[in-house]
């Protein structure tokens, strides 16, 4: 039985892009020829949005809360999706007494996760239930991480979060790297990056996601970067991004 590799993009800031590094990365290895499932997990449902032009009904939300079946939808051949809903938002209080609630996304994906060679799961901008569901579920954590100061600090909160549930929930958890994003050339930006390299060395993605306002429109046509403008610079960074992290993961790309 092959190895599914789940994917959790994890960062418990907003603006740094989890959303769009998830469907970019998602985007690029389905068209290396992987089967790719993407997971919506945060109540604004950018993922979703991004890539559905018509709502539906059906989301990852009633599967949570026993209310309905885990539905994925097929976005092209060998892409597809979990979508979100806003009421993803009520899922804290409504499973504040459920037995194992930290398991419930687990168990969701057990039975399905071998159709797949990548599932990859855009979290929320909180370290919650979801989160923990998430990191509980996966065997990689990518951190997307902004060259500024405040993000910077908030990377050893993060770290903190995985190793506890490495070490009660899923001793597979762990932080396989940071990517950072929306890079600038400015002299704090570089001294942030330095700063980060000397801290956590290798664990820092050598390609960088530089600033480019192709990324922030893609989603307004219901596409990835990778259709949307694929000789733009965010294309070719998600590019080289899923290149390193297929050689990061063990794979020949």
């Amino acid at each position: 039985m092959k190895q599914t590799k789940i994917i959790s993009f994890v960062n418990h800031k907003g603006g740094v892009g989890k959303t769009t590094t998830t469907a970019s990365v998602g985007s690029y290895l389905a068209q290396k020829g992987y089967h790719v499932l993407l997971a919506d997990l945060d109540a604004q449902a950018n993922l979703t949005l991004s890539l559905l032009k018509h709502p539906t009904d059906e989301t990852i939300y009633d599967a949570l809360t026993g209310k309905g079946e885990l539905p994925i939808i097929s976005i092209t051949e060998n892409l597809s999706l979990i979508p979100a809903s806003e009421m993803l938002a009520m899922v804290d209080i409504e499973l504040a007494g459920a037995i194992s609630r930290e398991k419930i996304l687990d168990g969701l994906l057990k039975p399905i996760k071998y159709n797949y060679d990548f599932i990859l799961l855009d979290c929320p901008p909180s370290l919650g239930l979801i989160t923990l569901n998430a990191i509980t579920a996966c065997t990689d954590v990518i951190v997307p991480l902004i060259a500024e100061v405040l993000p910077f600090n908030g990377l050893k909160m993060i770290n903190n979060f995985v190793n506890l549930i490495h070490n009660r929930l899923n001793n597979a958890a762990h932080i396989s790297g940071i990517l950072i994003t929306r890079w600038e050339s400015t002299n704090l930006s570089k001294t942030i990056e330095s700063d980060l390299r000397k801290t956590v060395g290798n664990l820092v993605f050598a390609t960088k996601i530089r600033k480019n306002v192709s990324v922030a429109e893609a989603p307004l046509e219901h596409r990835n970067i990778v259709e949307y403008a694929p000789k733009s610079n965010g294309a070719a960074d998600y590019r080289a991004f899923t290149e390193e992290l297929l050689q990061k993961l063990g794979y020949n790309g």
